[in-house]
């Protein structure tokens, strides 16, 4: 069965990735084109370095200019917020990224926007998804890629250079120029290296890259930048003795980052230090937004400036929505997704990093004194974060226990409140720990944040121990 969840809909390629489930998302996104006389405004299709992913762009584009929808197929392997920021910049009613993120290699998918260059809410893909499941193969209609190309349904277009020139104008780049930052790169064998490179080399950047070959098995790692796959770029930032290493997932969407000194920052301290920097540093204002599972730092630095934060359920749809909502200046997650009031509504590594590079070189700190400063401000929170894959049966129970049944371990500390907005949070006088299943992987996931590490742990622990999860530390 085709299911959409936070991120799109993914499936193990050949299992439930296959060119009829795929035929069938297409076929249901162009009736929905059609119903609502959208047809002729266009779609944009992009797609990443992912196995079958371009073969995935051009089965899909096939439906589509069979169902009488005109596309525009990027032709060249594309960053996902690329392809969103083209759907917005040309008022295009939907658009689609052939991607599974940071999923195992093994993965494939597709992420569905709407006008405005936004991620697809459920109020979209739900239906989308009960007709695609409905639909049999008699029922498509598909031109073959060839015809469709010569007849004009589908027709190449190389949208970087706008994309690109849209980030560099709302980026400091003489701050950057006069600074000369020494910078290394890791793409993770995805689709970030020639646009990082031209924003970078445009600002005067010294630039080492690593990981930069198409591999569609990504070196045989998982494609999301954290502290176990950046081992490479933390060495290669000490052997250049360089200022920053920029890593970035497998569509470009969340990033990973190496300080001066060759440790990892986490997403959590990235987002709470591009806040406080758009803040303090370039005197704006707004709210911030994060998801349920995002560190309430970022809360203690919107309070310290007047400003409030807004807490929203897991997928970046509900963030671009809450910013929206409050006008807010910035929102994020703590997986490494973010995204700037003005720029697109999706999570952008490309655009994060830019800006990164920019806060180190206009306040001519490097990133360790930043996060000192920070610390030094607002005081320290640390998150645990584990997770465990499920069988089917497992879900229901644990679902059964914490959703149904709500009921909860013993933690030691009095309970201040209680949230099932997504998943189940528990909130406490000095943190919160939260279980919720994981919307894009058979998995259950547990978050908690503490003053210290092994309170957070410890607390993890323990409503591991009470779900019946083998917990390794």
């Amino acid at each position: 069965m085709i299911r959409f969840g936070t991120g799109g809909w993914r499936e193990i390629i050949g299992d439930g990735f296959t060119k009829a489930n795929i035929r069938r998302v297409a076929c249901a996104v162009a009736r929905r084109m059609k119903r609502e006389g959208v047809e002729n405004e266009g779609f944009c299709i992009g797609y990443d370095r992912r196995f079958l992913s371009r073969e995935a762009a051009i089965w899909f584009s096939e439906v589509m200019a069979g169902e009488g929808v005109r596309m525009d197929f990027v032709n060249l392997a594309a960053p996902t917020p690329q392809i969103m920021f083209t759907v917005k910049n040309r008022n295009m009613p939907y658009g689609a990224a052939v991607t599974a993120s940071h999923n195992p290699a093994v993965y494939n998918g597709i992420k569905l926007f709407t006008r405005g260059g936004r991620d697809a809410t459920e109020q979209v893909t739900g239906p989308i998804g009960e007709e695609a499941n409905a639909l049999s193969q008699s029922e498509i209609h598909v031109m073959p890629f060839e015809e469709a190309f010569k007849t004009g349904w589908v027709r190449f277009i190389d949208p970087r250079d706008a994309y690109l020139d849209s980030i560099m104008a709302k980026i400091d780049m003489d701050a950057i120029r006069a600074r000369r930052p020494r910078v290394v790169l890791d793409p993770m064998y995805g689709v970030s290296l020639t646009g990082l490179m031209t924003i970078l080399f445009t600002a005067r950047c010294d630039v080492d890259v690593i990981n930069d070959r198409h591999d569609a098995f990504f070196g045989g790692h998982l494609p999301a930048p954290n502290p176990d796959t950046l081992r490479d770029l933390q060495g290669s930032v000490s052997d250049h003795h360089a200022d920053l290493g920029i890593a970035t997932d497998g569509d470009a969407d969340r990033l990973g980052i190496i300080d001066e000194k060759g440790r990892y920052v986490s997403a959590n301290d990235v987002l709470v230090l591009l806040y406080y920097y758009l803040l303090k540093y370039k005197g704006w204002k707004g709210a911030a937004v994060r998801n349920i599972a995002t560190t309430h730092l970022l809360d203690r630095v919107a309070e310290a400036f007047g400003e409030k934060c807004i807490e929203v359920p897991v997928g970046f749809k509900h963030i671009s929505a809450g910013m929206d909502a409050h006008d807010a200046l910035i929102g994020g997650e703590s997986s490494g997704g973010l995204t700037v009031r003005g720029h697109i509504s999706g999570k952008d590594g490309l655009y994060a990093a830019s800006l990164l590079v920019e806060m180190i070189s206009a306040t001519r700190k490097p990133l360790s004194a930043l996060l000192r400063e920070l610390t030094d401000q607002f005081g320290a929170l640390y998150m645990a974060e584990y997770d465990w894959a499920l069988t089917a049966q497992r879900r229901v129970d644990i679902d059964r226990t914490l959703m149904q049944k709500k009921l909860l371990p013993d933690f030691g500390m009095p309970v201040q409140q209680v949230s099932y907005l997504d998943g189940c949070k528990v909130y406490f006088e000095e943190g919160w720990i939260i279980a919720r299943f994981s919307g894009t992987e058979p998995r259950v996931r547990i978050f908690a944040e503490m003053p210290t590490r092994e309170r957070a742990r410890a607390l993890v622990r323990t409503m591991a121990a009470f779900l019946e999860l083998e917990f390794h530390d």
